[in-house]
């Protein structure tokens, strides 16, 4: 695979700054570019971020000293240099949606972790191991924004990491139902406990939009491409409720299922060891080996033991079992800044760039 000069749109941000770690010795990407506000234009990335770095290594020194662009004032020195884009900026949802376009349209391919062209039709919103087929939807893109190279994909919302995975091998019995509630993270929100001392002992019921996010963007991972749109599925029914807990990395679901034709217990386990998507058949570097990762312990999966497992692109399940109102229920982890976020939109480019849609 040949190397792409790559940018970060919202490199001072928590998912900015996790794109630089991910992405400081990838075998196909190197960053070349950083973007933020205006504020920041000008200065180096290290002096842009001073303060506020959250990650647990040290800025990359390969990326350190290069000098901020202005995220909407400068796409077209930007475009010049990189073949892509990674964009994860905290604006205004049709201010997003209007600088992605903005890159798309100067032949900038965008990898999206914002949420603003989550519901736009001809956009993909990919789970790589889940709904890979969806990237073919960019060929209608680029004939509506009128662009050979240029296109917008987006990450889904990192509340359905975790659970979305589990339910894609069992999606064969008819799943009909599915309740989900979330226990999500502070860096979710951009935090960590120095920032956020609020959320320390404690618990907030509501994430604002999060419920509607995670209750509407598994249909879209589910849809079809119809013509020059992907369709959502109209099942299964899913109702949730997100909480935000005091954990500092690592969005926790308690799932519970129905189907069609219920599965054994036996059946569903063996379809979480055995399931493979096309990021493990071909070998993409982020990609977890084993994908789902079942533990038989009850007091399994543990944010502080597991979120980090296969370097944060895993998902762990534990706790399968029958239910009283539903076939069965279990819980689920993943790491919401990893797998979640910025690893999340580092596979899909990966699996973007083996499929030809970044030359």
């Amino acid at each position: 695979m040949k190397q792409f000069k790559v940018g970060i749109i919202g490199a001072t941000g928590m998912v900015g700054q996790r794109f630089s770690i991910l992405l400081e010795n990838h075998p196909w990407f190197k960053v070349v570019a950083v973007a933020a506000s205006p504020r920041s234009k000008g200065k180096t990335l290290e002096e842009a971020i001073g303060d506020r770095w959250a990650m647990p290594k040290p800025i990359p020194e390969s990326m350190k000293n290069l000098i901020v662009y202005d995220a909407a004032a400068d796409i077209k020195e930007i475009a010049a240099q990189v073949d892509f884009v990674f964009c994860a900026v905290d604006m205004k949802k049709d201010e997003i949606k209007a600088l992605e376009e903005a890159y798309a349209k100067a032949e900038c391919p965008v990898i999206s972790n914002n949420s603003a062209h989550r519901g736009t039709p001809d956009v993909p919103m990919i789970i790589p191991e889940v709904n890979p087929e969806h990237a073919e939807i960019i060929h209608s893109q680029r004939k509506r924004l009128g662009t050979k190279r240029g296109f917008i994909a987006v990450k889904s919302n990192c509340s359905i990491q975790s659970y979305v995975p589990a339910l894609a091998p069992l999606m064969d019995y008819g799943v009909t139902k599915c309740l989900a509630c979330t226990y999500q993270a502070i860096s979710g929100a951009g935090k960590t406990f120095e920032t956020w001392p609020e959320m320390v002992d404690n618990l907030i019921p509501f994430i604002g939009g999060e419920e509607e996010k995670s209750e509407l963007e598994p249909l879209k991972v589910w849809g079809k491409i119809e013509g020059d749109k992907i369709v959502n599925a109209t099942s299964p029914s899913i109702t949730t409720q997100c909480l935000r807990v005091p954990v500092s990395d690592g969005h926790t679901a308690a799932v519970f299922v129905s189907f069609e034709k219920k599965p054994a217990k036996e059946e569903i386990l063996k379809l979480w060891k055995e399931f493979k998507g096309v990021p493990q058949e071909l070998n993409l570097p982020s990609a977890p080996k084993q994908f789902l990762n079942y533990f038989e312990e009850d007091n399994r999966p543990q944010a502080k033991l597991d979120r980090d497992l296969e370097n944060g692109m895993a998902i762990s399940i534990g706790r399968l079992r029958e239910d009283s109102q539903y076939d069965y229920k279990f819980v689920c982890l993943s790491h919401n800044t990893v797998r979640g976020a910025a690893g999340g939109a580092v596979l899909m480019a990966e699996l973007l760039a083996a499929k030809g849609f970044l030359d």
